[in-house]
């Protein structure tokens, strides 16, 4: 009910998070079409961009308002740092203030005179101005931190590095909010040299009872979590892609023209395998570099030709298998019979 600077920060870095979730499925899936040259209706979806902006822009940001109020000299409080904001966000769309000359607030006995408002991706949420300030400064006096230094333990001394006499450094010492935005920007640069994978978890009640499903709870979770809008692309578009050789060298028995070696193109392979199993043309379509398959139910289709397929060549080289054993088996006993029969008739 009561969020302050930490609540802030928490709900920054989820916005990072919801934005870089933005930018590697939604944003990419629709970039793709238009790489491989594939017929595509864009689909709108909303940006959180402009959120992330509103927070960390190194001008006119609510990180760097705080920060610029910390350093000013004279007398600073948390007020002064809302008149601030007053002045410098009152316009953006996603921020709003009791004191904010915004006509559209003045009216808004909900939001007290102390508070701010933002619309984050998930919602909007109030913060209380009060202690943003001294939070923010998370000062550690210079004598503290040369005494941590100097102490017999080691992990004591490796946590304060900054006491160390020969790296006394007379700047002032970084804010908690330039930290954590730093902190952030490093998790972002991590995640886009990644590959990340997803797994969005919805709690159906707060009580974490079974048998219990609390609608509005659901959708709420949903909406916030950027299903809608993941569904939406998705559902606009192909279900799975993948490139020509591995789609060739997956399903290629299936098609005697393909079967055992291709000589051609894998794209024209890949046309003929499709051709031959007589695929609605509606249900896929040719990229520059990759087969686009609409619905899942076709993808299944080609799974399950392929595995009786597999389970039918099988079945050749164990019967080509067996003929070669008994027919080799036959040929022995026909020259160990010829044998016999020549030292008998030599006898006889």
């Amino acid at each position: 009910q009561d969020n302050s600077f930490e609540q802030f920060i928490i709900n920054y870095c989820n916005e990072k998070l919801q934005q870089i979730f933005i930018e590697l499925t939604l944003k990419e899936e629709q970039e793709e079409y238009i790489r491989e040259g594939i017929e595509w209706t864009h689909i709108e979806y909303f940006n959180n961009a402009i959120i992330c902006d509103l927070i960390e822009n190194n001008q006119t940001g609510i990180l760097a308002m705080l920060d610029e109020e910390c350093l000013r000299p004279g007398t600073v409080t948390d007020d002064t740092f809302l008149e601030k904001l007053n002045q410098v966000c009152a316009t953006h769309q996603h921020f709003e203030s009791r004191m904010s000359k915004c006509s559209r607030f003045l009216n808004d006995t909900s939001l007290p005179h102390s508070c701010f408002r933002i619309q984050h991706y998930a919602g909007k949420v109030m913060y209380q101005v009060e202690g943003f300030v001294d939070k923010n400064n998370d000062l550690l006096y210079r004598d503290l931190s040369q005494a941590m230094w100097k102490a017999s333990h080691s992990l004591i001394k490796a946590l304060f590095p900054e006491g160390n006499p020969a790296k006394i450094n007379l700047k002032r010492p970084p804010t908690a909010g330039s930290q954590f935005k730093a902190s952030v920007a490093t998790l972002m640069k991590n995640l886009q040299d990644k590959n990340p994978n997803y797994i969005r978890c919805i709690k159906p009640n707060e009580k974490k009872a079974a048998d219990i499903f609390n609608e509005a709870l659901v959708c709420h979770q949903i909406r916030y979590l950027g299903l809608l809008e993941n569904v939406r692309v998705r559902r606009a578009g192909y279900a799975f892609r993948q490139p020509y050789e591995p789609c060739l060298e997956r399903y290629k028995m299936l098609c005697k023209q393909t079967w055992p070696h291709w000589r051609g193109p894998a794209r024209a392979g890949v046309e003929v395998l499709f051709n031959e199993l007589r695929i609605p043309e509606e249900e896929f379509s040719f990229g520059r570099s990759k087969i686009f398959i609409r619905n899942p139910r076709t993808l299944f289709k080609l799974e399950d030709l392929r595995k009786q397929r597999l389970e039918d060549l099988a079945t050749l080289i164990e019967k080509i298998y067996r003929g070669w054993k008994c027919r080799t088996r036959f040929l022995l006993m026909k020259r160990c019979q010829i044998v016999i029969a020549s030292w008998y008739r030599r006898y006889a």
